[in-house]
């Protein structure tokens, strides 16, 4: 009896939840609606800071925006510490793709902050609409990152590395050993 009564409540509260915040989501898939995508921004690159991370001005606002998916090696540091192997390679190629002045369009992904306050996005060029998440990762500047639950272009990343390994591409290369 107590077992069937826990079941209950359990079944009950769920479909609070569902009812409550999500019930728009739930009726929209019941309902074989399309769920909306999400959100996206347009900006401008004013900064790059290293290879995964940007900063966009947003509607007279400045954002830091770290590139979900992809890990650059790290630049050095006002405190002294060096650069990684590739590091500096990484950030000019970002630079190059994203020179000061270029448009941008950003998606997230589920999580749309890190623990650093930094926007989590998929940055794409506007001119040319160039998924510069993937070419970072494609050119051998970048390694697959993948932090659940933002993993939208999980297999793209990891097969882009995998080409640019196999070519001996970038930091592939360099960083061997």
């Amino acid at each position: 009896m107590a077992r069937s009564l826990t079941s209950r409540v359990y079944v009950l509260a769920l479909v609070l939840m569902l009812v409550g915040t999500g019930g728009v989501l739930v009726r929209r898939l019941v309902a074989g609606d399309p769920v909306p995508a999400p959100p996206a921004d347009v900006g401008v690159v004013v900064d790059v800071v290293d290879g995964d991370t940007i900063d966009v001005e947003i509607d007279g606002s400045t954002e830091r925006v770290r590139l979900i998916g992809i890990d650059t090696p790290e630049v050095a540091h006002d405190d002294g510490s060096p650069a990684e192997c590739f590091g500096p390679e990484a950030l000019d190629f970002t630079r190059s793709v994203l020179p000061p002045g270029t448009e941008v369009r950003l998606t997230r992904d589920v999580v749309g902050r890190d623990d650093y306050g930094r926007l989590l996005a998929y940055v794409y060029r506007r001119d040319d609409g160039t998924f510069v998440n993937l070419a970072v990762i494609a050119g051998g500047f970048a390694t697959p990152l993948s932090i659940a639950p933002n993993e939208a272009h999980r297999g793209e990343f990891v097969a882009a590395a995998r080409d640019a390994e196999a070519a001996d591409l970038g930091l592939w290369a360099a960083c061997a050993g």
